[in-house]
């Protein structure tokens, strides 16, 4: 059962495959704009409106969209409470054992403890050990890859998902955290070969030129975003006009 579990990872990965190539590939182009960008934070750091518009200005006529990078993140929402209640109350896997999972069914425990820590347990799994290593991992490459990684606060953010996740997982079936372990281990490999051997920062640099070239393509979502921003923008400005009064 537990190699039918890595073939299942193996396929949905596979199917998923393509959203997370545009991802990397939209993270690609934003760390390829990153210079403008930080121009645009130079020129506009006291009008952070301003800022946020020219940004996307920037975004659109480059052809970036700034929520390629959450597709991934958000199809495994779905694929993982879908396989939470699938391996909770699959039959077959009662009793199954696995490397050193002795029921795939229940958590993985390789110690007990003598006290129960609060979030965590009282017992350590190890499948949870992996999934979260292998989950920070992700963060601190994906961290280590980002176009702006000056942010205090995004500075921790590779630490605090996987915390978070020791506590979570470390009383979910083996089943499951052993599919979250394959499946962060392929997700970071792919990113590497991704990033590393697939996508061409010269030829990325190249289309966002292109783009540039031909008439700017808006969305419903980013005319009503851009519409926002002008009207706030207008609200401000008269505000500043009655203060001055």
């Amino acid at each position: 059962m537990g190699m039918v579990i890595l073939l299942l990872t193996l396929i949905i990965r596979l199917i998923t495959s393509p959203i997370l190539y545009k991802s990397y590939l939209s993270g690609a182009k934003m760390k390829a704009l990153k210079p403008e960008i930080d121009v645009l934070k130079a020129k506009y750091k006291d009008d952070q409106q301003a800022f946020s518009m020219e940004q996307m200005k920037l975004w659109k006529s480059a052809g970036v969209s700034p929520l390629g990078g959450c597709l991934p993140a958000l199809l495994q929402i779905p694929i993982f409470m879908s396989l939470y209640y699938f391996f909770q109350a699959n039959i077959s896997l009662r009793g199954k054992n696995f490397l050193w999972a002795v029921d795939l069914s229940a958590y993985d425990s390789i110690a007990t403890l003598p006290f129960k820590i609060p979030f965590y347990g009282d017992h350590v799994s190890l499948f949870t050990l992996t999934a979260v290593i292998t989950s920070l991992l992700i963060s601190i490459y994906s961290m280590s890859s980002m176009q702006d990684n000056t942010n205090p606060v995004m500075k921790y953010m590779p630490y605090i998902f996987p915390v978070l996740l020791l506590g979570v997982f470390n009383s979910l079936p083996a089943a499951l955290t052993w599919y979250y372990t394959v499946s962060n281990t392929i997700t970071l490999l792919m990113q590497i070969v991704i990033q590393k051997y697939i996508i061409n920062p010269d030829k990325i640099r190249a289309k966002i030129d292109e783009n540039r070239k031909k008439p700017p393509k808006t969305s419903g979502w980013a005319q009503k975003v851009q519409q926002m921003q002008e009207n706030n923008k207008k609200l401000q400005e008269m505000k500043n006009k009655n203060n001055k009064k």
